[in-house]
């Protein structure tokens, strides 16, 4: 459930206040109120807000059904270092709990993206490995091909042929009477 409500804004994982105020159990205003009345605990890096393009490409990807669900003011967004701080400014045992929950949501998709970049790395290790093999490989047919075409030059059969011994035949007795 957590997971779904993480996303990816100003290349940076957050949550949106309006799902963590569900999470914690409070209403989104009581929420931002307590944001505003600690600000300072919230420097850029951990919580922004939105702009109406991000809130019209959420809308756009289906993760909000209209910009009305925002309830007449964008909301913010929270880092993963956002998030932490909640949890000193809402004090309830929920708000507690469900950060707890959600930072072990953040780690599992660290863990998960750092998998996916050792997968990626092993992956174009491999296509590099296999462009080198299609290389040899293309080499070895063409060198087929090239055993495979008639040569240029016809080459002497090796044998008697009756044609040739009488050619010759009749070129000898030809000089002996001239």
């Amino acid at each position: 459930m957590i997971e779904n409500k993480i996303f990816l804004l100003r290349r940076q994982k957050v949550m949106l206040s309006l799902h963590l105020a569900i999470l914690y159990g409070v209403e989104t205003r009581v929420l931002n109120q307590t944001v505003k009345r600690n600000i300072s605990r919230f420097p850029d890096d951990f919580m922004f807000q939105l702009n109406g393009a991000e809130a019209q490409s959420l809308v756009s990807q289906n993760v909000i059904p209209h910009r009305k669900y925002f309830g007449g003011s964008l909301p913010y967004a929270f880092t993963e270092q956002g998030v932490a701080m909640l949890s000193s400014v809402l004090r309830s045992e929920r708000a507690v709990q469900m950060n707890i929950a959600i930072m072990r949501t953040f780690v599992k998709l660290r863990e998960l993206m750092s998998t996916h970049k050792e997968l990626a790395q092993k992956l174009m290790e491999l296509e590099q490995r296999i462009e080198k093999h299609d290389a040899e490989i293309h080499a070895i047919f063409e060198a087929i091909r090239r055993l495979m075409q008639p040569s240029e030059k016809p080459k002497r059969q090796i044998g008697f042929r009756v044609e040739e011994r009488k050619a010759k035949y009749t070129a000898v007795k030809n000089r002996s009477r001239s």
